[in-house]
């Protein structure tokens, strides 16, 4: 019903920057909140950055002021900006949303996206 496809991931020296997005399709009333998360080998996935609805945000402690949350929400897209990226910041990178699907019902449903790979590494 609901499909979420990143893109922007790849490998990357150490300092520099990538742009990850995340494009929402199929039966999609409207979008509330998109997040990303990541999940490194041999750890548990954790949040990076959230981005509400009505605009507010938030970061992981460890990416705050290098990373960025957007959204389009006429694109029914979010992006993540990663800037001054650490070996540390290698991860499979996957977006979450929450979807309402239908205007007869306020519930919102949770989606995910595949995944995509950003390593830092010289």
């Amino acid at each position: 019903q609901v499909q979420l496809v990143e893109s922007g991931g790849g490998l990357v020296q150490p300092g520099g920057s990538l742009r990850l997005s995340c494009a929402a399709s199929g039966r999609i009333f409207s979008l509330g909140a998109m997040a990303w998360y990541r999940q490194a080998p041999g750890k548990e996935r954790e949040l990076v950055a959230r981005s509400l609805s009505g605009g507010s945000t938030n970061y992981a402690d460890s990416v705050k002021g290098r990373f960025t949350i957007s959204r389009d929400n006429a694109k029914k897209t979010v992006f993540l900006q990663m800037n001054s990226l650490k070996p540390e910041d290698t991860a499979v990178y996957s977006c979450n949303a929450f979807v309402r699907i239908d205007y007869s019902s306020s519930n919102y449903y949770e989606y995910w996206g595949q995944g995509t790979q950003v390593t830092v590494s010289s």
